[in-house]
């Protein structure tokens, strides 16, 4: 049996598993309060270029997602995303658990559209009951999409204008962040992200961590109190030198770039497997994540030799399944897909 079904399905990069294991038996305070936790957090900030963010590290995607939104969310707002978003779709209501609602807007293969962001803005304010509505309090995205897609600088630059507009945060989920940056079509770099965006996160559990993600506030969009509300949330590691140590090595020599490079390097080589065997895709997909439509019967088949993901149902005979590529993914595990299709 290979597997693409995800990309968090082997465990931490060898480069990040052996500055674990050099740094076992220091001695080190908790709470994110040691030295490569600051380490990192240094390494991030010039990653992106401004030596004025704010770092965190959290303990995963969804506790990273629901912490952010309801520590810079007032009581009565909620979060604007995609239908298709992960906050709304994927993550068990984990955002209105903590109060907020997600406020959903069509979407296009996965992103949002800004002509529609601004329209939604402006049909709320000129609503003379919106007082007795829940206030669009915040802007949620993915790059890449929960469809592999990516947004333009362009359409990027356009979301956070309507933000600034309307006094609003733009947050991005960057779950696999790794791979939109590597990805052959992106024309959005880190620097970008950081400018552009108010919030954001930068994905470790899905890019050669075990398990963390490290989050980014422009200063003035820090939360007060978000350690302690962390806390509070459940997504707080007493050892969070853990997650500094691998997000030290992550940007330590470019290796957070690395990866991705290898899994959209990967990705691009699946494809043309795909391509070859004659499966139709569900849509065109940049990044380490690929959509393919097979008949039910082929999919069960298949399914007896490689794990896949399922994505949606097409019609009564066909589905819609998720192969995706990782640091871990070998020419090997893509000829032995090649045999099996």
């Amino acid at each position: 049996m290979i597997s693409f079904a995800s990309d968090y399905i082997t465990g931490a990069h060898p480069k990040v598993l052996q500055r674990l294991l050099e740094s076992n038996t220091e001695v080190l305070p908790g709470y994110g309060t040691d030295k490569y936790c600051a380490a990192a957090a240094d390494k991030i900030r010039a990653a992106c270029g401004n030596n004025r963010l704010d770092v965190f590290f959290l303990s995963g995607g969804t506790q990273a997602n629901a912490v952010i939104i309801a520590t810079m969310l007032a009581p009565y707002q909620g979060a604007v995303a995609a239908i298709t978003g992960h906050i709304n779709a994927h993550e068990a209501g984990a955002v209105e658990y903590t109060g907020h609602k997600v406020l959903p807007l069509p979407h296009h293969q996965g992103k949002i559209a800004p002509a529609e962001l601004y329209a939604y803005l402006e049909d709320f304010y000129a609503d003379a009951n919106h007082d007795h509505m829940v206030y669009p309090g915040l802007v949620y995205i993915s790059h890449p999409t929960e469809y592999g897609t990516l947004y333009s600088k362009a359409e990027l630059t356009a979301l956070a204008e309507i933000c600034r507009r309307y006094k609003i945060p733009l947050f991005m989920d960057g779950a696999r962040l790794a791979y939109a940056l590597a990805s052959y079509d992106a024309d959005v770099t880190l620097t970008d992200i950081a400018t552009l965006c108010d919030a954001f996160y930068i994905g470790g559990t899905k890019a050669g961590a075990l398990c963390g993600e490290a989050v980014v506030f422009k200063p003035e969009f820090t939360p007060p109190g978000f350690i302690t509300m962390t806390k509070q949330h459940g997504a707080m590691l007493a050892k969070g030198r853990l997650l500094g140590v691998q997000f030290d090595a992550l940007f330590t020599d470019g290796l957070y770039l690395e990866i991705g490079r290898h899994a959209i390097a990967m990705a691009e080589q699946l494809k043309q497997a795909l391509c070859e065997a004659g499966c139709r895709f569900l849509l065109n997909s940049p990044t380490n994540q690929q959509f393919i439509i097979l008949e039910n019967a082929k999919l069960a088949e298949l399914q007896q030799h490689v794990a896949v993901s399922f994505w949606e149902k097409v019609d009564d005979n066909h589905s819609a399944v998720r192969l995706a590529t990782c640091w871990s993914t070998t020419p090997e595990d893509i000829a032995a897909l090649r045999q099996y299709l």
